[in-house]
């Protein structure tokens, strides 16, 4: 059924649709590597204890900890990943409500056309050109809201995709310099035959390793260039400031975001023209809507959407 769907998306969301998809399956490889990585780790611990060296079974033991978190800062890494898939679904979602009112104003294009070759003393082409300025109207405030919401949204998702990308090679990075210090601890002298390895004599200070990395884990901060918005202050019909009096943007009368509850923002270019001022005159109001608050680019914590 996903493939149906693939299908059956707009022209316009195509692309993005694929995009997310494809998202979707690495998503599934990072939770898998995470998994297995700390399955990995486990069966470093076992082997190092049948060796039946006490240095070995210390160092293994610990390096299995270490390798385990690793493995867990892949998952964490997946989650972050679905949340800016999440904020990609929503420029799909406008991509798809805009489809219609491009698809629209063609339909009228090429009947007005038809007509004009066939019949040109025809009366419906004056009905058909009145119609036609009111869905450009109407495609104009779609298409302010498309490229509004699209450049807002791409830079909130990526944000969160390089943060999360920061934060899991950072946190890795830490963990694997205090793997390296595990390891000199190990003594890999050679030895002759009939000789005895000393005891590990270095159990303390692999654990105070072990208690260091915690540490360091629990007292990691991000440390990010900002991203900078001038995004702010939109209502949530996508339009700057108090809701605009130009003509609704999608047959129906609703805005191309009506059904999605995320702030955004969009401004629409001042258009010149005959066509655009009888647009205003024969077009109804757009409802007034509430203001929407600030996003906060920092903050990856977003509903994820139920469609895939």
């Amino acid at each position: 059924m996903a493939s149906l769907r693939g299908i059956q998306q707009p022209e316009l969301s195509k692309k993005l649709f694929k995009l997310i998809k494809s998202e979707n399956h690495a998503i599934g490889s990072y939770e898998t590597a995470g998994r297995e990585r700390i399955a990995i780790a486990s069966q470093l611990s076992d082997w190092g204890e049948a060796t039946n060296d006490d240095s070995i079974s210390d160092i293994s033991d610990k390096l299995g900890v270490l390798l385990s978190e690793i493995g867990e800062q892949e998952d964490v890494f997946a989650q972050n990943l679905e949340d800016y898939r999440s904020v990609l679904k929503q420029i799909r979602n406008t991509e798809s409500s805009v489809q219609p009112s491009r698809d629209h104003k063609s339909k009228i294009t090429d009947e007005i056309a038809k007509l004009k070759h066939k019949e040109p003393q025809s009366t419906k082409i004056v009905t058909l050109e009145q119609e036609l300025v009111r869905a450009e109207a109407q495609n104009l405030v779609a298409e302010a809201q498309l490229t509004n919401i699209t450049r807002q949204k791409f830079k909130e998702a990526y944000d969160m995709h390089f943060a999360a990308t920061i934060e899991r090679a950072e946190k890795q990075i830490l963990l694997a310099r205090h793997g390296r210090r595990l390891l000199n601890l190990l003594d890999d002298t050679p030895i002759v035959p009939g000789d005895a390895r000393p005891h590990f004599e270095h159990a303390d200070q692999a654990r105070q390793i072990l208690n260091d990395a915690e540490d360091d884990l629990r007292e990691w901060q991000p440390n990010l260039e900002p991203i900078h918005s001038q995004a702010t202050g939109m209502g949530s019909n996508l339009m700057p400031g108090e809701a605009s009096t130009v003509a609704p943007s999608v047959t129906g009368g609703e805005s191309v975001m009506a059904h999605d509850d995320s702030p955004a923002q969009s401004r629409i270019a001042a258009s010149e023209g005959q066509h655009f001022q009888q647009a205003q005159l024969d077009a109804p109001p757009v409802p007034q809507h509430a203001q929407a608050g600030e996003i906060n680019f920092a903050d990856s914590q977003y509903a994820q959407s139920d469609v895939a």
